[in-house]
């Protein structure tokens, strides 16, 4: 992240609304009896919607498919974070329900790159997190 200049508060971005009938797909398929199929869908119909890349990460058992889940949320993440006017610098803070896609993402490549031993992946995404929010570590996610 660039640096800030003194007495200037770093800006926040806020990711816009995902689309309605995502979220009740969403919703849909964290109740369906094949849940990582049903997230697969979601994520297919809507693949720029960040909950459904983190839920299908934080759903899949196999850790390789579950990194892989995670990476395209971040990087997809990334993408939409610039789209809405983020330049590398300044929050994206958990507190805002439209950024916490791409925070569980983010995370969620975090826990599955450590699953996988790769410590310097896993150190990096916690830094970015706390630069992103420096309330992380306190925040109520899952």
């Amino acid at each position: 992240m660039s640096e800030i200049p003194l007495g200037q508060a770093p800006p926040e971005t806020v990711l816009p609304e995902p689309p309605p009938e995502a979220e009740q797909a969403l919703a849909d398929a964290m109740s369906a009896a094949e849940v990582q199929a049903a997230l697969a869908s979601v994520a297919g119909r809507w693949p720029r919607y960040l909950a459904a890349w983190a839920a299908l990460s934080e759903q899949s058992e196999d850790p390789v498919t579950a990194y892989a889940f995670a990476r395209t949320g971040y990087h997809r993440g990334l993408d939409a974070l610039r789209a809405a006017g983020w330049r590398g610098s300044g929050y994206v803070r958990w507190r805002y329900p439209t950024n916490r896609g791409f925070l569980r993402s983010l995370d969620a490549l975090r826990r599955r790159a450590g699953e996988l031993g790769e410590v310097e992946e896993e150190e990096r995404c916690a830094l970015f997190l706390r630069q992103l929010d420096p309330d992380w570590d306190r925040a109520e996610h899952p």
